[in-house]
């Protein structure tokens, strides 16, 4: 068996999912930012319900400081946790409007200064709102889906980020995360992976495990 690499997965599954990209709705960088706090332990497909009354209401950072932070909590309610991210969106649109002109920053160090903000969504509010790539973005489907193909083997997520920099070439930062969000939702799941159906199955080793475990409980 040949082992995986980026290069080979980058291929396959750029085939596989060729409109691979962010599917939060937004229209302009602090749309992205705001409904990338609200997605942290949230689906998209919710952030993109919430979101779309939410952009009618809110337009600039100091809409978001205009109204009691209750009123915003009950906006964003149904995204969960919706206390610490009404307080980070507030802290953080302040945070824009003292220290950057009221314009959304554009460079990771400026990011990560803002409430809320690490450099998962820091990486994904540069790279597709402005083309700036300064990082990877790691989600949970990152973390599961590259262990599996044996490209890292650890859970952190600073290093793994660290680890698929150094491997992937830098224009493909973006992509590969995309991608292993798109894998990761249509194949190679958290509990039901279908790896018959995946492109990477002849050469990705948890794969050939999984298929070992299935062919033991036909013999048993």
């Amino acid at each position: 068996m040949n082992v995986l690499t980026v290069d080979v997965v980058l291929k396959k599954l750029k085939k596989l999912y060729p409109e691979a990209k962010c599917t939060l709705d937004f229209t302009d960088p602090l749309q992205l930012l705001v409904a990338t706090i609200l997605a942290a332990q949230c689906t998209d497909a919710r952030v993109n319900r919430v979101t779309k009354s939410l952009f009618q209401k809110y337009h600039v950072p100091q809409d978001y400081l205009n109204v009691p932070i209750e009123e915003l909590e009950q906006d964003i309610r149904s995204c969960g946790t919706f206390h610490m991210k009404a307080k980070a969106i507030q802290e953080t649109c302040a945070t824009i409007i003292r220290d950057f002109d009221g314009e959304v920053p554009r460079t990771m160090k400026g990011m990560l200064t803002l409430r809320g903000v690490g450099r998962k969504t820091a990486a994904v509010v540069l790279a597709t709102a402005f083309g700036v790539i300064e990082g990877i973005p790691i989600d949970t489907h990152n973390i599961r889906l590259l262990n599996r193909m044996g490209l890292v083997k650890t859970k952190n997520q600073n290093r793994i980020e660290l680890e698929m920099m150094e491997k992937t070439p830098h224009k493909d930062w973006p992509i590969l995360s995309h991608l292993m969000v798109a894998h990761g939702r249509a194949v190679c799941s958290a509990y039901n992976r279908h790896c018959a159906a995946c492109p990477l199955k002849e050469n990705c080793p948890s794969s050939l495990v999984h298929k070992r475990k299935d062919l033991s409980k036909l013999v048993s």
